[in-house]
């Protein structure tokens, strides 16, 4: 047996003698860290080449850590589906032995949607008209969609096998076991041998990006493009193909592939400067660089045509067993007209449509200026034409596109611009170079690839190295002052503009990355306003780091008081900043009355920056408005949190708090410590109690207020599934497997009888699964109840005409769907075991009882409706 560690979070174990190779986790970009450790490599056997490589992945027990995706499995997946060969038929690795997905069941059950929608995006004209699309496009997308899937929509349980690990030993391959030893923390054994494999980001960790960037220090220009990515998901040394737009100024990203932040660091830009993004679709090297445009205190515009959005949000909800609506939640979604120039503040931008196994739509860019347009083709994600023509069919109802099609597809790839770029991947989903050799534009990009351009290539088209901008539009004038006037304006709107002025009239000075900005125990001499790059905050001697962006005032507090750091400041890009010296900025506090107030709001502020929740990118005004609301209370030791209808959101300043279910104590939380946020999440009130084991003050914020902060918001989803996975799934089993705890009732006797009824019948069910006796007949059964309780329910909800009614439907229909696949799978003959069946019943049944339900419990028993 061998064991490698290949990079922060991801371990490979190989066993020969069982022909078994383990990719164990799998973040965004997991596979190129494979490739560079050479665990992947070509082969060939009777002239057929091909690549070696995992055969099975064990995925990490939590879908976040530290703010990221951990379970992107999508791209090892095709490494092994086709660059293996291990689906193509009559290929020599083709051994009838599928590939094996391993791991908890709510990870592998998210993974399978997440893996079917980046497959597919919208599966049939129903989701699609859903979305916005007309009955008759529908119906040819819909046949363009199964030429790409070769005539169906396929399961992923038709390609993968899966094993659902539990605390006892599973065999996933004969004489093979895997045994979970504790969160993220696994044993694999085979013979006397054996290797512990940790997935747990240690707090000094974060997942890796595979290849080194330079850093740049970029002008704002008036209109430019910076090329931040000319590769794909399989090149190694680049990140994938994107771009980035510059426009009066502002910045705008157009795709967001893995390890975004790590571009966005080396271009010295903080994520609280992101306009917007344009989103092309959904695959997962454009997507899985969502979470950094969630990690801002505002929610960034996100631009998308709304069948890419639909697909987008339905792939981002099962990978993260959330809502649409709750996706939703952490973007400004603007859905943009296909086939228009939709006006965004003066930028023009033009989706096309563009041939994909996923809803997918290049952009074209336009400004107007000195009489003329200028533009630029972001063409991601593009068929050649050798492609479309083999689609083409005459036959309206057979999987293909039209002539008609094809030729206004082709229309809009040759659109003359001033600079376009292009995916030029190639195969059977990406472009070709050569279509574009009579291309009439101004220059032409190639990108989406990670092989090397051929002659002929080069002849057609020029490369952009990282960092490279071209200005198509040059600004004469310096954004940075605008951007402090409207920092200044923002924080202090009282003030007159002379004052401010007086305050602009400094030096914007640029500090180099990993330069000392202010060191800890030194003098404060300066207020700093950050304006461009990102800003490390640390804490040594408590172990506390941050990070903070644009908007941020570095000395504030400081300087008012005369007092030295307490914390020490370090650039992580180049950064700049407008520096205040401490005289003229604390003339400008007296000269406005603000010294009391910043005095009182300065300590409780200081408090909430060294929290998790927000200790990244928070604005002065973010931070001000949250002090301000903070009400601070004690409890006495034994007393209970009052959760007050789920309305408050609690941070432990001193003392600690045990988080009970019952008399079971889960969890004891301390300083800095979180409780209610699923008050933040979901607006209603804990499963949980949190009793104070000593005297405990506590800072207390309106839940609604912290819900209005992304960053906060993803933070806390990711402590909300650590916890209720310990408070629920993970709890050992009594004499019953499904125990009805009070903590489940909703306060509706006729829906809690019901719920019971449920728990039950899931009883039963899992009873079989041991007996191996009428289990088709138990989950059918359920089957049954389970629709006749949401017909109920629904009902009483059309009673009080409850607002939400029809999205609770809808999330009615797909647990529906999740339990007739659990049904489907039992009638097929397939092994499920009660270790399965409980994972998947308490996270599918009482994850719903305690989100979904509580809310219109508390919507009729309160005669109020929720934020959804």
């Amino acid at each position: 047996m061998l064991k490698i560690r290949v990079a922060n979070g991801i371990h490979w174990v190989e066993i020969p003698e069982a022909d078994l190779r383990i990719q164990c986790g799998c973040p965004a970009d997991s596979i190129k860290h494979l490739y560079k450790r050479g665990l992947i490599q070509s082969l060939e056997v009777d002239g057929v080449p091909f690549e070696n490589g995992p055969n099975a992945i064990l995925l990490s027990d939590r879908g976040l850590q530290k703010g990221d995706f951990a379970n992107l499995a999508e791209f090892p997946v095709l490494q092994i589906l086709y660059r293996q060969g291990m689906i193509i038929p009559g290929h020599p690795n083709n051994k009838g032995v599928k590939p094996l997905l391993i791991g908890a069941e709510e990870q592998i059950r998210t993974q399978m949607e997440y893996i079917f929608r980046g497959n597919y995006g919208l599966i049939s004209e129903e989701e699609m008209i859903e979305a916005g699309v007309d009955e008759e496009t529908a119906r040819q997308w819909m046949r363009m969609k199964l030429r790409f899937a070769f005539g169906a929509i396929r399961s992923p349980r038709d390609l993968l096998d899966t094993k659902v690990l539990e605390n006892q030993p599973v065999e996933i391959r004969p004489g093979v076991t895997i045994k979970r030893l504790g969160e993220n923390r696994f044993e694999i054994r085979h013979g006397e041998e054996r290797a512990e494999v940790d997935l747990n980001l240690s707090a000094s960790e974060n997942y890796e990006t595979p290849y080194q960037l330079s850093h740049h220090d970029l002008k704002r220009e008036y209109f430019a493009v910076v090329h931040t990515g000319e590769g794909d998901g399989w090149d190694v040394n680049r990140p994938s193909m994107g771009s980035i737009l510059m426009f009066q100024g502002r910045i705008f990203l157009i795709d967001a592939g893995p390890n975004i932040d790590a571009s966005l660091r080396a271009l010295g830009i903080g994520i609280q400067e992101v306009a917007g993004m344009f989103h092309t679709h959904g695959h997962d090297d454009h997507f899985a660089g969502l979470t950094a445009l969630i990690r801002a205190d505002h929610r960034i515009r996100y631009y998308a045509t709304p069948e890419v959005w639909a697909s987008v949000a339905k792939k981002m909800s099962g990978l993260m067993a959330i809502s649409e609506e709750s996706v939703a939640e952490f973007f400004d979604v603007r859905l943009l007209k296909l086939g228009e120039w939709n006006d965004v503040d003066g930028l023009e931008v033009k989706p096309i449509h563009s041939p994909h196994p996923v809803e997918t739509t290049p952009f074209l860019f336009r400004v107007h200026g000195d009489g003329e347009y200028f533009s630029y083709a972001h063409m991601a994600d593009i068929a050649a034409f050798s492609v479309l023509d083999g689609m083409v069919t005459e036959d309206s109802t057979a999987p293909g596109i039209s002539k008609q099609t094809l030729e206004a597809v082709r229309a809009d790839y040759l659109t003359e611009v001033n600079i376009k770029k292009l995916d030029i991947g190639g195969g059977m989903i990406h472009g070709d170079a050569a279509d574009f050799e009579s291309d009439s534009s101004g220059k032409l990009i190639l990108a989406h690839r990670a092989t090397p351009l051929s002659l002929e290539e080069k002849e057609i088209g020029s490369g952009a190295p990282f960092g490279t901008v071209e200005v198509l539009i040059p600004a004469l004038q310096d954004y940075c002052y605008r951007d402090a006037a409207n920092f200044l304006k923002t924080y202090f709107p009282k003030a007159k503009p002379h004052q401010l002025g007086s305050l602009l009239n400094h030096e914007i000075r640029t500090f180099n990355p990993e330069a000392i900005m202010a060191r800890e125990g030194r003098p404060c001499t300066e207020v700093m306003l950050v304006l461009s790059g990102q800003v490390e905050v640390i804490k040594g001697s408590k172990g506390i780091r941050g990070l903070v962006a644009a908007g941020a005032m570095i000395g504030e507090i400081g300087a008012i008081g005369g007092f030295d750091h307490f914390r020490t400041f370090r650039s992580r890009s180049f950064v700049s900043a407008l520096c205040l010296p401490v005289d003229s900025f604390k003339r400008f506090i007296n000269e406005n009355g603000l010294e009391s107030e910043i005095k009182i709001l300065a300590g409780i502020q200081e408090f909430l920056e060294q929290s998790a929740p927000f200790g990244e990118n928070m604005s002065q005004k973010a931070l001000r408005r949250l002090a301000a609301a903070v009400r601070v209370t004690t409890l006495e030791p034994g007393e209970a949190v009052d959760w007050r209808d789920g309305d408050r959101f609690c941070l432990v300043q001193k003392g600690e708090l045990d988080i009970m279910v019952g008399d079971t104590v889960a969890e004891t939380v301390g300083p800095w410590g979180v409780c209610g946020e699923i008050c933040v999440l979901h607006g209603v009130e804990p499963i949980y109690r949190a009793v104070a084991r000593d005297r405990v003050r506590m800072a207390v914020i309106p839940a609604d207020l912290v819900a209005e902060i992304p960053v906060a918001r993803w933070k806390l989803l990711e402590l909300y599934q650590t916890r209720m996975h310990k408070l629920v799934i993970n709890v050992e089993e009594s004499d019953v497997a499904f125990p009805w705890l009070d903590e489940y009732s909703i306060g509706i006797d006729s829906m809690d009888d019901q719920h019971k009824k449920l728990f039950d019948l899931a009883n039963v069910v899992a009873d079989s699964l041991d007996s191996d006796h009428d289990t088709l007949e138990a989950i059918q059964a359920m089957v049954a109840y389970t629709e006749h309780h949401f017909e109920i329910e629904e009902a009483l909800l059309r009673t009080h005409r409850y607002e939400a009614l029809d999205r609770h439907a809808q999330v009615h229909r797909y647990l529906v769907s999740d339990v007739k696949r659990i049904a489907e799978r039992i009638q097929s003959g397939e092994t499920i075991v009660r270790g399965e069946f409980r994972s998947f019943f308490l996270s599918w049944m009482v994850y719903h009882i305690l989100m979904e339900d509580r809310k219109y419990a508390r919507a009729i028993t309160h005669g109020v409706e929720y934020a959804i």
